[in-house]
């Protein structure tokens, strides 16, 4: 391998592409892949597959970005990241290449002849959008059967009068055979106008009410408007509505003043107050195993225009980094608006490439360049936050709509039945875990997961009573499991019904210590030790290897969230006990000494090193404490020191 950029592809034994990426020293980087240098969970997994690569030696960095993004929308491989909803998403057009372009909601391949603005990922809001732009700014909708009608006249040469450039037919004649455009024309035979036109959302060029000059005028405002800069309409629509009014013409004034308050109902639903100079796109990220949510705020002069939300799928196992640069790539591609800032929870490790590239589309002509950037406080950082807390409610909606939670435990639980041979899928497991500091407040959860979702009215919650002075997690699951499934236990309705797996938190010991107990209360359970790293599960029919579920699958994803849970749920209980444990008083053993009276010596020394320190007669000295409670507590206080 050369050490130089490029792209690489990973290929199976049937040729197909299994993983993309790109590299600024490919042999460094395929090496990485090839000695399983790479912690990515999915690199073993991939690389079991691997038969053959490719690869293909670019002139920079820059070059091998645009290359992997083309290749994995020709290849789609399975290991790289990619869009949940693979489909078009809708965009704003304006279709240029007419004499009087009309706007319209699209989701076709772009053409060259027309402008989009987008995309938008929900469809509701894009044509509302379009409502708002034609109520600001009148323009003709591609819809409307008028303005088709005089598409195909225009086309066909049909009732127009051309007034333009005076000149005589045989110069006209002359110049449209050197293929040079003809003078535009500037009035039309006045058909009967369209309603649009009597609503104020047209300006009427099918009834000749305006010219083409005039036209081009309210597209370029439309164009600026849904590139976001709508703060320069509002002094320019009071301005008509003020001058209107002055010359009496109280109809043209109303229609400004409609206009004037759909812009200001726009500044209504913006709920966070920004700075009218902020140019930025926000992306938060909600990640789960293996499915991403995706929101993404569109933000010119501190307004958010454009609200978007997308899924990502096929994570397996890859890095934020990963992640959130194949995003960008896959986004931006298709977007039309490009900021000159993008904001980003994640520092990415070639930002400058992906800046570049996005330098690339933004072809500015004052030489603006793009800056990715990873906010720690102020309203980019404010944003960016809510842009986060709003990809998890998108993803939690996406979960919702397409049933996907549901369809996902059924899966991991006929995953968990062939893989850990049991006799029917486990609807009920229940899992324990050990959390103890050096054998002190020692503590046992017990969850359970009922048709693969917690059931957390079913948790239990265990205090060792073991008392090993040391930590000792043999013996103590040995205990908690013989107190859970002893005969009065599992004869009582509130701890439920038997188990269809037992999990237990530490791998071989512990099932080994799982095992034994249940054998001495004659019980047949199905046990898997779960090992604290790479989630291995050893099971009893299987002594030397254990059992490794699938990068990505289902029963995995389960496994990890029961494991999980049974963890918090376990270290919260410790903490708790040892909490309290920290906070009892050394004055708690003093005889005759209360609450009132504690909160008296405190008052009076400050603290107990200074309670430690004095003598009886000053402990005496202090008003409601008796001189036998003084020496009291000097005897406790002198006895705690010595021990």
């Amino acid at each position: 391998m050369p050490q130089l950029p490029g792209v690489y592809l990973w290929k199976d034994a049937s040729g197909a592409v299994l993983y993309v990426g790109k590299a600024k020293l490919l042999r460094n980087r395929m090496r990485q892949y090839a000695n399983l240098q790479d912690e990515r969970a999915m690199v073993p997994l991939m690389m079991e597959q691997v038969a053959s690569f490719e690869y293909l030696v670019t002139a920079s960095e820059h070059e091998s970005l645009v290359l992997e993004k083309n290749f994995i929308n020709q290849y789609n491989p399975p290991f790289n990241v990619d869009f949940k909803d693979d489909k078009s998403y809708p965009f704003i057009a304006i279709t240029k290449g007419d004499l009087f372009p009309a706007i319209k909601y699209t989701r076709e391949k772009p053409l060259v002849s027309s402008r989009y603005f987008g995309p938008y990922t929900d469809a509701r809001a894009a044509r509302m959008m379009i409502e708002v732009a034609r109520r600001v700014v009148p323009i003709c909708s591609a819809s409307c059967v008028e303005w088709k009608r005089l598409k195909r006249r225009l086309e066909h040469g049909q009732g127009v009068e051309d007034t333009g450039d005076k000149e005589d037919s045989s110069e006209r004649d002359a110049r449209q055979g050197d293929g040079a455009a003809t003078s535009r024309p500037t009035s039309f035979s006045h058909d009967k106008p369209c309603f649009d036109y009597h609503v104020g959302l047209g300006p009427g060029p099918c009834a000749g009410a305006c010219t083409p000059e005039q036209y081009a005028g309210n597209v370029r405002q439309v164009e600026r408007f849904l590139s976001g800069h709508r703060r320069e309409f509002l002094a320019r629509i009071e301005d008509e509505m003020l001058s209107a009014s002055a010359e009496l013409d109280f109809e043209r004034a109303a229609r400004s003043k409609k206009r004037l308050d759909t812009l200001r109902s726009l500044e209504d639903r913006q709920h966070v107050v920004l700075s009218p100079t902020l140019n930025v796109d926000v992306i938060g990220f909600y990640r789960e195993e293996t499915i991403t949510g995706v929101h993404l705020f569109t933000v010119r002069e501190g307004v958010v225009i454009i609200s978007n939300e997308f899924i990502l799928d096929k994570g397996l196992d890859v890095s934020d980094g990963d992640l959130v640069g194949t995003f960008l790539l896959r986004y931006y591609e298709q977007a039309t608006s490009i900021p000159r800032e993008v904001v980003l929870a994640t520092q990415l490790e070639d930002a400058a490439v992906i800046a570049g590239w996005l330098t690339t589309r933004l072809d500015s002509k004052r030489g603006a360049k793009v800056r990715l950037t990873v906010p720690s406080r102020g309203e980019r950082h404010e944003l960016l936050e809510l842009a986060q807390r709003n990809a998890k409610h998108s993803l939690m909606r996406y979960k919702v709509r397409t049933r996907y939670d549901e369809e996902r435990k059924n899966a991991a639980l006929l995953q968990l039945e062939s893989a850990l041979a049991l006799p029917a899928a486990p609807l009920r497991i229940e899992c324990f875990d050990i959390s103890t500091i050096h054998g002190k407040h020692s503590v046992a959860s017990m969850v359970v997961f009922t048709a693969g979702g917690p059931d957390k009215a079913q948790y239990r919650r265990f205090k060792v009573r073991l008392d090993t002075g040391e930590a000792n997690d043999f013996a103590m699951m040995s205990e908690v499991l013989g107190r859970r499934y002893a005969p009065e236990r599992m004869a009582d309705e509130r701890f439920g019904k038997r188990p269809d797996l037992l999990i237990v938190d530490g791998g071989k010991p512990q099932l080994t210590a799982a095992l034994d107990q249940l054998a001495a209360l004659g019980l047949d359970i199905p046990v898997a030790g779960l090992a604290k790293q790479d989630e291995e599960l050893f099971v009893p029919w299987q002594e030397r290897e254990p059992v490794v579920l699938p990068s990505g699958s289902a029963a995995l994803y389960l496994v990890k969230q029961i494991r999980d849970e049974a963890h918090r749920f376990a270290i919260t209980y410790h903490r708790e006990l040892r909490g309290k444990a920290m906070t009892a008083s050394a004055l708690d053993d003093v005889v005759g000494l209360g609450a009132k009276r504690k909160k008296l010596l405190l008052r009076a020394f400050g603290s107990l090193k200074h309670i430690r320190a004095a003598s009886v007669d000053e402990l005496a000295a202090i008003k409601g404490i008796p001189r036998a409670v003084a020496e009291e507590v000097c005897a406790v206080l002198a006895q705690q020191q010595q021990e």
